[in-house]
């Protein structure tokens, strides 16, 4: 094993963070979460509880503590990037965001996307915007992502990596609904809302995310990189998944110009390339071998 790190996680409390350090946990690294206190850790863990907003709350949690590593599981907005700025520059050696594929959301591409397409030294930032307001951060979730990124890259001396990460299936404890959503309108025959031009996407399977951040903790490279499976897949496919678990289910698509889509349909395409991850030492794998336990695991086996 390699030398056991001092990891603190930010977040936490479900689906990829509490499978992260369960990882960590295994690897022998010592593991400290930090929240709001919402749900305790598991065994073996020290628990700071502290508001991520409040940078008074978030130094008097941490008292004199260092870490090597910090991977943080829930940084939305430039504001909360920089205070982690702030609080954690001299208390670690590297910070990990946990970012997204919408970062990507205006760089619609007919080829996989590479890091490069979003550099955050050039993305403008606007602490002034209401990063406050559920609604507004909802709706700018890429956005807001994008600026985060662009904060803990500025100027020297805090050196941070942002995982980019594609969207995530798997696991009986996936809280988006986005699989039941399919299921449910297959089991009813109810029209699944698509647009006109479906575009496929990248994912990532939940215990393969976590894998690759407990994986990146433990190195020393910088800057994005993108963390998806091999592989796009389709609403068709995902659908085609999901329908296996339903007796005699079929899905019938209504395409739509205007409006709403059902989740896992785009309008533009979500593919990111994951050379970098590879070229680090990370291989991914591939999303098609993965997907039917992906849904078994969410819909259960019995559905």
């Amino acid at each position: 094993m390699e030398k056991a790190l001092d990891v603190l996680v930010i977040g936490g409390n479900r689906y990829v963070g509490k499978r992260l350090i369960t990882r960590l946990l295994a690897e022998g690294h010592r593991v400290t979460v930090l929240n709001r206190g919402s749900s305790p850790p598991p065994p073996g863990v020290e628990h700071l509880r502290a508001d991520r907003d409040d940078e008074r709350s978030l130094t008097g949690a941490l008292g004199a503590r260092v870490f090597d590593v910090v991977v943080d599981q829930v940084c939305y907005t430039p504001r909360q990037a920089a205070i982690a700025r702030r609080v954690f520059t001299g208390r670690t050696r590297r910070y990990v965001m946990t970012s997204t594929v919408e970062v990507y959301e205006y760089e619609d591409s007919d080829v996989l996307v590479r890091e490069e397409a979003v550099d955050p030294s050039t993305v403008p930032v606007d602490a002034g915007l209401p990063w406050d307001d559920p609604a507004f951060l909802e709706a700018q979730y890429g956005e807001g992502k994008r600026q985060a990124e662009a904060v803990l890259a500025a100027g020297p001396g805090f050196a941070s990596t942002v995982v980019r990460v594609a969207h995530v299936l798997g696991g009986d404890d996936d809280f988006t609904g986005r699989l039941a959503h399919y299921a449910e309108r297959i089991r009813t025959g109810e029209p699944i809302a698509v647009p006109t031009v479906n575009r496929p996407a990248t994912y990532v399977h939940v215990e393969e995310i976590a894998r690759f951040l407990a994986w990146a903790a433990g190195e020393d490279f910088t800057g994005p990189v993108n963390a998806a499976s091999s592989g796009t897949l389709s609403t068709e496919e995902l659908c085609a998944a999901v329908a296996a678990h339903v007796p005699g289910g079929w899905a019938e698509f209504r395409p739509v110009e205007v409006g709403e889509v059902s989740p896992f349909s785009f309008r533009r395409f979500y593919g990111m390339d994951n050379a970098r991850a590879a070229r680090l030492g990370f291989t991914f794998s591939e999303a098609r071998q993965w997907l039917p336990r992906a849904v078994a695991e969410t819909l259960g086996k019995g559905d």
